[in-house]
């Protein structure tokens, strides 16, 4: 029960999977948080799982289902108003600017603000 729960807060890791490479449409992806699984392409590196671990909390404060809805929403607006590349409008998602940015901080999970990805909304006029 107790590994249940730690992995429900904390993403339950799947790695040699083929699942990464199916969903590589815009950009090859090596990883992906489907809550509350982080599957990798490969074998899972701690940086990258940091990375992973910062979306479980932001899809955790969400609910889920809105997280994702906000992230397409969000590679739209990217894509067609701000006329970002593919890769480009995956960078510019507020959810992946805040995980990359803090992938490197071990600790940033357990201090993290409730919602902090609003904090790297980037606003752009074009």
């Amino acid at each position: 029960m107790e590994k249940l729960r730690q992995g429900l807060k904390q993403g339950i890791v799947i790695e040699n999977s083929r699942i990464p490479q199916m969903l590589s449409w815009v950009i090859d992806i090596g990883a992906i948080t489907l809550y509350p699984f982080i599957i990798f392409r490969g074998t899972a590196e701690e940086r990258v799982i940091n990375h992973e671990r910062i979306h479980i909390a932001q899809q955790k404060e969400l609910l889920v289902i809105p997280f994702y809805i906000l992230y397409g929403w969000f590679w739209l607006v990217n894509r067609i108003i701000h006329r970002d590349s593919g890769p480009q409008a995956y960078y510019n998602i507020p959810f992946e600017v805040e995980a990359y940015h803090n992938d490197a901080d071990f600790t940033y999970i357990e201090s993290r603000p409730r919602n902090a990805w609003k904090e790297y909304f980037i606003s752009r006029n074009n």
